[in-house]
């Protein structure tokens, strides 16, 4: 069985969740790019509750254009904002000053490539996380069919995760602002990760 993921930009904890399964997992490098998806944005959790933060990427003109030709914009100081963002979200949280300086690179250099960018960031938090990274990238685009289970659109901000993966179960941990909106399951890797620090793998 083969496990086919989008890239994703800090994705939530079930994207996560896939990359730790013993089947085997392949990143669709392949496929078009595509607007309002984890590609380019994630899901934090702010003071004043969710807050989801999207990374610009240049207008093409050509409709479909492949996703590893997609380039990331900084006609604006998105970088800063979404570090300001993340700083106040999660300076509070028990591990953010443990790894919060792995992760400025993401934050102070330009990178090009929304794809690679992405890829980066994967592998950095698994390395922190101490999460094996065993996937692949597709040689092709790779079409659904026996033998694959296609999760490229499934995991995705407007995608019903109850529909499409009942079997997830959410980890519960302590959130900083739980006490005034509640806990908030599934968001962003980062928030499990400033939270709960050594235990993140286990937690997934």
């Amino acid at each position: 069985m083969t496990l086919l993921l989008s890239t994703a930009y800090f994705p939530p904890i079930r994207y996560y969740s896939k990359l730790m399964q013993d089947e085997q997992v392949v990143i669709e490098r392949h496929e078009h790019y595509s607007k309002q998806s984890y590609r380019n944005r994630c899901t934090i959790y702010s003071a004043n509750g969710l807050l989801d933060l999207v990374v610009p990427v240049v207008r093409s003109r050509e409709p479909k254009i492949p996703i590893t030709e997609v380039e990331i914009a900084y006609d604006t100081l998105w970088q800063k904002l979404h570090f300001k963002a993340i700083e106040s979200a999660y300076r509070r949280s028990p591990f953010y000053e443990f790894y919060i300086d792995d992760l400025l690179t993401f934050f102070n250099s330009r990178y090009r490539n929304l794809y690679d960018f992405n890829m980066q960031i994967m592998r950095t938090v698994c390395r922190l996380a101490k999460i094996p990274f065993r996937a692949t990238e597709s040689r092709d685009y790779v079409r659904s069919g026996e033998g694959i289970i296609d999760l490229r659109n499934s995991i995705h901000p407007k995608v019903d995760q109850q529909e499409t993966d009942p079997g997830f179960v959410p980890p519960q941990y302590t959130q900083v602002f739980a006490g005034k909106w509640g806990f908030k399951p599934n968001l962003s890797i980062l928030d499990l990760l400033f939270h709960t620090g050594p235990e993140t793998k286990e937690r997934i």
